[in-house]
């Protein structure tokens, strides 16, 4: 295999990286390569050389929806993290990919852009909440965007508008498409500040009261099957505090699934295919994973 760090000297390029200490469930294995880009040329060329070389590749936002298997990945990993800025323009705002969401609200509120107020305290990224259309609260991603930024599967730089992205529930074409996304303009909408501002206090109050903030976990780990919520058919399946090893399935929230004491990747993924086990066997109801599962 080649070697990126002598391949492209300066970059931030490691191998043998453990992946648990960069995702949000603290679990995960190795990766044998992964990059944190400082610059969408420089992303560019090593996407280019590892395309060229045969590696598979896995591009990760602030990995606050993902569990990466015990075994690690393969490859190369990008971490977008470091493309991170943000620019607004009227009643339009331009985030990177690897912008954290949580930062796009707070400077909507600052500039008195109303839209995204449902998001304040969602841990992901701009580039990972845009990939799976992310929500909360009636709000979703895809209401408030304009445009996506790409770079395509033969590395050439692109715009989508919102229509070309195919948005549905907790989907977008870049889940098939083999595009990255570089970054996404908000089409917002003026409002007063201190409403917003008070409407992000509610919401956040609201995700400290309900959700488990207090272990590490992938948020929210099942779509919402047609007429159903997923954390009630958990509740009334019998599956609520159910436990492997040290992930389980949250006793203030179904819906998630906590790391609440050393989990490994296999444990998180046991309980997950437990509870879909068991909610088919009592409801016949396919509980569908909203958290992206890698190297499983």
């Amino acid at each position: 295999m080649i070697n990126l760090n002598q391949k492209f000297p300066g970059y931030d390029i490691k191998s043998q990286v453990s992946l648990a200490n960069y995702t949000n469930t603290q679990v995960g294995g190795t990766a044998d390569w992964a990059f944190w880009p400082s610059s969408v040329s420089h992303l560019q060329e090593v996407l280019q050389c590892a395309h060229d070389n045969n590696m598979p590749i896995t591009v990760i936002g602030n990995a606050s929806n993902l569990v990466i298997g015990d075994a690690g990945l393969r490859g190369l990993v990008i971490f977008l993290s470091k493309l991170c800025q943000i620019e607004v323009s009227g009643e339009r705002i331009t985030a990177q990919a690897g912008a954290a969401l949580i930062d796009v609200t707070n400077v909507a509120m600052a500039h008195s852009l109303s839209g995204v107020e449902w998001a304040a305290g969602i841990p992901g990224s701009v580039g990972g909440a845009v990939y799976m259309n992310a929500g909360a609260y009636d709000g979703y991603i895809a209401r408030w965007i304009d445009s996506v930024q790409v770079l395509t599967a033969d590395n050439q730089i692109k715009e989508l508008t919102n229509a070309e992205m195919a948005f549905d529930y907790r989907q977008s074409r870049i889940q098939t498409s083999g595009e990255v996304i570089l970054g996404a303009t908000f089409k917002l909408v003026p409002g007063d500040r201190a409403a917003i501002e008070q409407a992000m206090t509610d919401f956040n109050i609201q995700r400290a009261t309900k959700q488990p903030l207090e272990y590490p976990s992938a948020g929210s780990v099942f779509k919402r099957p047609p007429h159903h919520y997923a954390g009630k058919l958990i509740m009334d399946a019998g599956m609520q505090g159910y436990t492997v090893g040290g992930a389980q399935v949250s006793k203030k929230h179904a819906g998630f699934i906590v790391n609440f004491n050393h989990a490994t990747a296999s444990d998180y993924i046991a309980v997950i295919r437990a509870v879909q086990a068991q909610v088919k066997a009592k409801f016949d109801v396919e509980l569908e994973t909203e958290v992206k599962i890698l190297g499983e």
